[in-house]
């Protein structure tokens, strides 16, 4: 445990001592009208802008002005193959090969195209396994895959439930599956739970589904740049990403997928197929006869969004620069840092239910001074410029980002908090 201060004076020291504090420079941070300062603390949920996607994406819109559609060739950055531009950075941050990995889609998107391929029901194996507190879209799209394969979500839908600490635990799971051994044909999880902001044991689920036979797919929406991770060597089946949160490749942007290296043989027959997936040396032969491109990119379907790429190749370039693992490492010094200040100014009245040895960027904050009401701190806090965000029915998540948050971010939301607390007191 470090040993930290409480000043403000300490703060700013550690931001001295931040061998990454210069990166922050490279992003747009929001300011109110009236010039105070933002405290962003949003970035697991929209990151924030890379003054460099500016640059890009007007780059391809002089091309496109340029060019017209000899741009897919003739372009600056070629359109035909503008999506592999991501492709270094996606396999990095995920632990993947190259090969296994494809900038495509959005999440759910993406999800259900490999729900396509990777379940497959049967009389005997058909259920689906999920945590209860699931995402929506997540809920949703298992849910509509188990009717369109003509089988009852109330009879094949299993339920992994938090324990009253709200938080998930392994040993749960295996019990779960040792309950319907042999009836369980995929397991959808998330590598970071959203809510709680628990960081889950990929590796052992991975594990876990296939000594139980049966597939596993994860949902890194909230795990892709902000905890480090070994796809290739854990082996789901398939992962899926949204990149405009930690990726901060802006709103509703292009994702991510991975597919295991031991499912990239294949005719297609296996998968919904598009022409973008075709192989692309004979692909504008416009044949009928469908021949899959290398690796990941046969679950293309469309030639992708180029602009709408663009951002999250700006945003590649930083992450590469910097890498995973000195961002880990300053996440974890944040995180612990903000852990310590909640500690030292509010004992007794604001926790965390993000497990401190399972957490990645975002700790999840309830009041729990039964005094205070918790929606009216967060509608003060707001009120102050802190952007975090509020979840039902009492949890205010904040996710210092060390590609773009400063520790004295992180002094300065505790000293808006502290206000934001007392003119909520009750009495």
């Amino acid at each position: 445990m470090t040993n930290f201060e409480t000043s403000l004076e300490y703060a700013r020291s550690l931001d001295q001592a931040d061998k990454l504090s210069h990166f922050r420079d490279q992003f747009s941070i929001p300011e109110d009208r009236d010039g105070r300062r933002n405290i962003y603390m949003c970035g697991n949920s929209l990151g924030l802008r890379p003054q460099s996607a500016v640059s890009l994406v007007n780059e391809v819109l002089e091309d496109w002005a340029r060019l017209g559609v000899e741009g897919h060739f003739k372009a600056t950055k070629p359109w035909l193959q503008y999506h592999r531009l991501a492709t270094s950075g996606f396999a990095m941050l995920t632990g993947a090969k190259e090969n296994e990995v494809v900038a495509m889609n959005t999440l759910t998107v993406n999800l259900h195209l490999m729900m396509a391929s990777f379940y497959r029901p049967d009389a005997t194996r058909n259920k689906i396994i999920i945590e209860s507190t699931a995402f929506p879209s997540d809920y949703f799209a298992v849910t509509s895959q188990i009717r369109l394969h003509g089988y009852d979500p109330d009879a094949c839908l299993v339920e992994w439930v938090p324990r009253d600490d709200e938080l998930l635990y392994s040993e749960d799971l295996e019990e779960l599956l040792e309950q319907h051994a042999g009836e369980v044909a995929l397991l959808l999880l998330p590598g970071v739970q959203y809510y709680t902001g628990q960081v889950l044991d990929m590796e052992a689920h991975c594990r876990l589904a296939r000594d139980a036979g049966c597939k596993i797919g994860l949902d890194l929406a909230h795990a892709v740049g902000n905890v480090p991770m070994e796809l290739h060597d854990w082996a789901p089946d398939f992962a899926a990403w949204c990149s405009y949160k930690y990726l901060n490749s802006g709103p509703g942007a292009v994702g991510g997928a991975f597919v295991q290296s031991r499912h990239l043989d294949g005719d297609g027959s296996d998968q919904l197929m598009g022409w973008w997936g075709h192989e692309e040396s004979t692909r504008f032969r416009m044949a009928r006869t469908f021949r899959p491109a290398e690796g990941a990119e046969r679950w293309q379907l469309s030639n992708p969004p180029v602009l709408a790429l663009a951002p999250i190749i700006a945003s590649m370039g930083l992450f590469e620069e910097v890498g995973i693992g000195a961002l880990r490492e300053k996440s974890q010094l944040q995180t612990e840092y903000l852990k310590f200040l909640l500690d030292q100014h509010f004992t007794d009245r604001v926790d965390t239910i993000t497990p401190m040895d399972a957490r990645g960027c975002q700790l999840s904050l309830v009041i729990t001074d039964s005094n205070l009401d918790a929606r009216a701190v967060f509608k003060d806090l707001e009120a102050m410029h802190v952007i975090g965000d509020w979840r039902e029915p009492n949890v205010i998540r904040v996710a210092p980002v060390p590609l773009y948050n400063s520790f004295e971010d992180i002094h300065e939301l505790i000293e808006r908090m502290k206000t934001a607390i007392g003119a909520n007191e009750k009495g």
